[in-house]
């Protein structure tokens, strides 16, 4: 069963626009740009986490700056033989040293794991220890990023 999409009014979807530009925005800061009583954003703030639409806070680590320069997205297709093998994948993952995220998708791919690394010989140690000999993994295929952009596309579907 699907979850229930929450309404959202003018003042939610203002709060998360001026969120995602600065989410260390004071809440005197958030009532003025939004055009209501700190008050009033502070009850919203509470709401939409509450609702999940507001998952957290997070900082942007330039990861270059830690002398953690190489990205990679790493296509990892699963042997179908063993669901408990799979999960086991699927829950160990994201905490492998060097993964920034998971993506579990449809298509020739079962998954596509962003890993961050100090060097090639380190990103290759990490897809040889973690998933070459893993039970569950019959194939990868690793693609190196040059550059990324974050989107703002989204703005516009909540807008």
């Amino acid at each position: 069963m699907m979850a229930q999409k929450p309404e959202l009014d003018r003042v939610d979807r203002a709060l998360l626009t001026a969120l995602s530009a600065n989410a260390r925005a004071s809440g005197a800061a958030l009532a003025a740009e939004v055009g209501v009583a700190e008050s009033t954003v502070s009850l919203r703030l509470r709401r939409l986490q509450a609702l999940g639409t507001v998952r957290g806070y997070r900082v942007d680590v330039d990861l270059a700056s830690l002398g953690v320069s190489l990205q990679a997205l790493i296509a990892v297709r699963l042997v179908k033989h063993d669901r408990s093998e799979i999960d086991a994948f699927r829950n160990a993952v994201p905490h492998l040293p060097g993964v920034v995220g998971v993506f579990h998708m449809a298509g020739a791919e079962d998954y596509l794991l962003h890993v961050a690394a100090r060097d090639a010989e380190e990103l290759r140690e990490f897809v040889l220890a973690h998933l070459t000999g893993h039970p569950a993994v019959a194939h990868t295929e690793t693609n190196l990023i040059f550059e990324h952009a974050e989107g703002d596309g989204w703005q516009k579907l909540v807008g």
